[in-house]
């Protein structure tokens, strides 16, 4: 699984790991903070958070010309400075009034403008590392590792910002609202973090960079291999792809709106028995060492390997029976914020099983095209919402839960959350990197870096779009608003299967 990759793979996953935790601890009390912190209705902090993350997917268009004329490194290395300002802004207390939230805006516009430098232009560099013909075939192994690495810093955010937040509440004595800021300086840390392995490494990867210089001649080397037919034929087909994908991520990223929504108000703040192990980070940790341990221990062929891999597994299930032994009879309370963190760690522990049954297919000559996982990713995205319609079967609307009071409100298992979230992160596995790859390999070479921009400008337009969760959460049953995304999500599928032949002319 991890053998074979080129070895600038490893300092670019950890550059964007360090990156995206910051980023993702921001994220998980963002929805949250907004409504707190300045007393905002449910469809307006929609429409601000939607609209930040529509900003951060739609920037790197920008970034992605600006890297074609001056080079993906260059732009990477502006990103973090940029982005550092932003989150530095965001992590000072201001309170809530006007001065405040035009500083939080402030704050948001340096975090998606850096986003948008850093972002695409990496994942572009990650692609040309496949460029030679000897790492050629592992380019969607390749994404899939690096994506795996992305979460691994995702799978740690919500439980620090929670924490952070506790810590500055309890330990430092500042008010809810003003806790949030702390959760917000992670951001900081962690983008320092980043930097650091981007320079220390950079040796590994310095030759995908993109200097202007130095990529002009290979850039038209290539180019001229392509006839403007064929020109046309790829970016049209790109284009087809990032129409359908709007609406998986507009699905997708209800994670830190009306699925956070429903954490908060529908679920109940209880868990108890084995249910409350699921909330805590370590155990889930645990896990992901059982699933890559047992992983090497059938895959190694060597005898040391496969002992230190027993010794792991024996470990880890050690280590989970001990905490099973500690379980607290009266339960653990637990919060809105935390659910966020059972996608990361599906996707690291998922990561290998998805590799492994795509790699058996391979070998048989029987593994989907990416715009055919693509369109499987779309079925399973409305399937998730299939599980939230049963969930939500006997609850009131979410005004009534409001109205309702402590004695009168009706909550729904965790468990509903935590299967909806284990449903939408087969979809994204299927669809995020290996979209990524397909844009890296379709994409004509003169205009790499614009269209892995537009690969995320498709996702910017479905983050717009994940405010009409925000708008329909009220007075709806919850029912209706799952069936949204249902509808959209098969919809989408079916124009990808109409419009297949022509996508896998392409690859």
């Amino acid at each position: 699984m991890f053998e074979g990759q080129p070895k600038g793979l490893w300092a670019l996953a950890l550059a964007n790991t360090g990156e995206r935790f910051g980023y993702y601890t921001m994220i998980a009390v963002f929805a949250l903070f907004l409504r707190a912190n300045f007393g905002l209705e449910p469809g307006t902090a929609g429409a601000i958070y939607s609209t930040f993350l529509g900003l951060v997917y739609f920037l790197p268009l920008i970034g992605g010309m600006m890297a074609d004329k001056f080079g993906f490194g260059k732009m990477v290395t502006l990103g973090i400075i940029i982005m550092f300002v932003g989150y530095l802004l965001l992590s000072i207390p201001l309170g809530g009034d006007t001065v405040a939230f035009i500083a939080m805006l402030a704050a948001l516009l340096f975090i998606s403008f850096g986003t948008g430098l850093f972002k695409g232009n990496l994942q572009v560099m990650v692609g040309d590392l496949y460029n030679e013909e000897k790492y050629a075939a592992k380019r969607d192994s390749g994404f899939s590792l690096f994506y795996m690495a992305i979460n691994i810093g995702a799978l740690f955010a919500p439980t620090t910002a929670v924490k952070i937040k506790e810590y500055a509440e309890t330990a430092l004595g500042y008010s809810g609202n003003d806790a949030y800021h702390f959760s917000f300086a992670v951001a900081c840390i962690s983008l320092v973090v980043s930097i650091a392995i981007y320079y220390a490494f950079r040796y590994t990867f310095r030759h995908v960079e993109g200097q202007k210089d130095a990529k002009k001649d290979v850039a038209t080397e290539e180019v001229a291999e392509l006839s403007p037919k064929e020109t046309k034929d790829r970016i049209v087909a790109l284009c087809l792809v990032f129409a359908v994908v709007i609406f998986f991520w507009m699905a997708f990223h209800q994670n830190g709106l009306t699925l956070t929504y429903f954490a908060d108000e529908f679920v109940n703040p209880l868990a108890q028995g084995a249910q409350s192990m699921c909330f805590d980070v370590f155990n889930l940790v645990a896990v992901i060492f059982i699933v890559y341990a047992t992983f090497s221990l059938f895959q190694s062929k060597k005898g040391s390997t496969k002992g230190i891999s027993a010794l792991i597994i024996a470990a880890a299930c050690a280590f989970l029976y001990w905490q099973y032994t500690r379980i607290a009879p009266e339960g653990i309370a637990i919060s809105a914020p935390i659910f966020q963190q059972f996608n990361p760690f599906y996707v690291v522990a998922l990561t290998p099983v998805s590799m492994a049954i795509f790699g058996a297919l391979a070998a048989k000559g029987k593994e989907p095209s990416a715009p055919r996982k693509i369109a499987y990713g779309m079925l399973v995205a409305g399937i998730a919402y299939f599980v939230m319609v049963f969930a939500s079967q006997g609850l009131l609307t979410p005004d009534e839960q409001k109205a309702a009071g402590e004695g009168g409100k009706i909550f729904a298992s965790g468990n509903w959350l935590i299967l909806t979230y284990l449903i939408l992160t087969f979809g994204e596995l299927l669809l995020s990197p290996m979209g990524i790859s397909f844009v890296s390999k379709v994409a004509p070479p003169k205009y790499k870096g614009m269209m892995m921009g537009g690969w995320f400008v498709a996702t910017a337009i479905g983050n717009f779009l994940v405010s009409v969760g925000g708008f329909l959460w009220g007075g709806l049953p919850l029912t209706a608003v799952w069936a949204v995304f249902i509808t959209l999500c098969l919809i989408s599928a079916l124009f990808m299967f109409i419009i297949m032949k022509r996508l896998e002319k392409v690859c």
